[in-house]
C-alpha cells in the first residue's frame, strides 16, 4: 500500500490535484480519504454558535480517529469513514464504507500538521496557490456548496482562514516532498506525482484487488 498525503491552502485546488490524479491512475486502486469528513461532530453546540467555529485550526479535527483509519487500512481492514455536513456542522449517523486500496490518498488543509499522520505517508504533497486565487475560490466554493454569504466568507476568511492559514498551514509545507505551485493547472507536476505512484503499483504486488 503506498499513502499520499495532499495538503495545502484552502482553495489552494487540492481536490483538482486529487481528482486529476485519480483519474490518470488504474480504476478501483485508489482511494481518496478527505480530512473534512473528520471534523469533530457539533451536535452539542446551538446552531448560532456553530457558525463561529474555527475550521481551520487543528483542533477541529479528530485526528486520533483518522490516524487510527488509516491504520486500519494499512492493515488490510475496511473503514467506516464519517459524513460531515458543513450546513449543519455535524455528522451523520450515516458513513461511507472504504476497503483497503493499492493507493490511499489524504487530501486536507492540515494532514502534514499532525505528526502522527505525516508518519503513515509514504510521500506528501503541498498544494501552493496564491492568496488571491485561494480567496475567489473559496468565496465561489462556500457559496455555492455550504450556502454562506460573499460577507459572511469575507469575514470569516479575515478572521479565521487567513491567520490560521500562517500558523499552521503554511509552515506544513516544510514537511512536503513535492510542491505543486498553481494547484490543478499544473500539469507538469500531476505527471510527475502520477508517475511516482504507477511505478510503486507496478513495483509492488497488488494485494487489495
Amino acid at each position: 500500500m503506498f499513502i499520499v498525503g495532499i495538503a495545502g491552502g484552502t482553495g489552494s485546488g487540492k481536490t483538482t490535484v486529487v481528482k486529476e490524479v485519480v483519474r490518470r491512475l488504474p480504476p478501483n486502486e485508489v482511494a481518496v480519504i478527505p480530512q473534512d469528513s473528520y471534523y469533530r461532530d457539533n451536535s452539542h453546540i446551538p446552531m448560532d454558535q456553530r457558525q463561529e467555529i474555527n475550521f481551520d485550526h487543528p483542533s477541529s479535527i479528530e485526528f486520533e480517529l483518522l490516524v487510527e483509519h488509516i491504520g486500519r487500512l494499512k492493515e488490510g481492514k475496511a473503514i467506516r469513514q464519517p459524513i460531515y455536513s458543513y450546513l449543519t456542522c455535524t455528522r451523520s449517523d450515516e458513513f461511507i464504507r472504504v476497503e483497503p486500496k493499492n493507493v490511499i490518498i489524504i487530501e486536507g488543509i492540515l494532514i502534514l500538521q499532525n505528526p502522527d499522520l505525516r508518519d503513515l505517508m509514504d510521500i506528501k504533497v503541498f498544494v501552493d496557490a496564491d492568496n488571491d486565487d485561494r480567496l475567489m475560490r473559496v468565496i465561489s466554493r462556500d457559496l455555492q456548496e455550504r450556502g454562506r454569504s460573499v460577507n459572511t466568507v469575507l469575514e470569516r476568511y479575515e478572521k479565521t482562514v487567513k491567520p490560521m492559514h500562517l500558523q499552521f498551514i503554511e509552515p506544513t509545507k516544510r514537511y512536503a516532498d513535492i510542491i505543486v505551485p498553481q494547484g490543478g493547472q499544473n500539469k507538469v507536476a500531476i505527471s510527475i506525482l502520477t508517475s511516482i505512484i504507477e511505478k510503486n503499483l507496478y513495483d509492488e504486488p497488488n494485494l487489495y484487488q
